[in-house]
């Protein structure tokens, strides 16, 4: 991942560069606010990379003499099938839609996202894999019927639609009540 750090690195700093000077030359607010987004986007992805090629080092494809064969195996961390990015979504659109109709909207649709991004999150530990190479983190995640991945507490199957929905009520009860 340094050579992808290196390239947004790059790009973080041209877009900081171009923000300084047209800053300072157009006096436009809204083309400095767009150069601006662009430096902390590119910054945040920079950020990220930098951290995963600190925590997991080199990769087969940073060095140059690296062979076809270290790059086998597990290369990268899927997470059970969830519902919680759907209602993460669906509450970031009512929140914007909140913003233009009404705060009755908004209200609404920070109660839809709320569990939303709450839930992702917590459906994954941090443990390692115990590879020669470090990987990725896992969720603990067991083998269900037909090969499928399946969350432990699920009994072996995919919990379905309307138990996924119980269980965001459940949890927003107990943090409410």
């Amino acid at each position: 991942m340094k050579g992808e750090a290196w390239l947004f690195t790059g790009t973080a700093l041209f877009f900081a560069a171009t923000t300084l000077v047209y800053g300072r030359l157009a006096r436009d607010p809204a083309g400095v606010a767009a150069l601006g987004v662009s430096f902390v986007m590119a910054g945040l992805v920079a950020a990220y990379l930098w951290r995963q090629y600190r925590r997991d080092g080199a990769r087969p494809e940073d060095r140059a003499e690296a062979e076809i064969r270290e790059a086998a195996g597990r290369r990268a961390f899927f997470p059970a099938r969830s519902y919680f990015p759907v209602l993460a979504a669906a509450g970031t659109a009512l929140v914007g839609l909140g913003v233009v109709q009404g705060l009755w909207l908004c209200l609404i649709g920070f109660g839809v996202l709320l569990p939303g991004s709450w839930g992702s999150p917590s459906r994954t530990s941090t443990t390692r894999n115990s590879g020669d190479r470090p990987g990725p983190a896992t969720t603990g995640h067991h083998r269900g019927p037909a090969g499928r991945s399946a969350h432990p507490s699920s009994g072996g199957r995919f919990p379905s639609g309307p138990a996924v929905v119980s269980a965001i009520f459940r949890r927003c009860s107990a943090v409410v009540g």
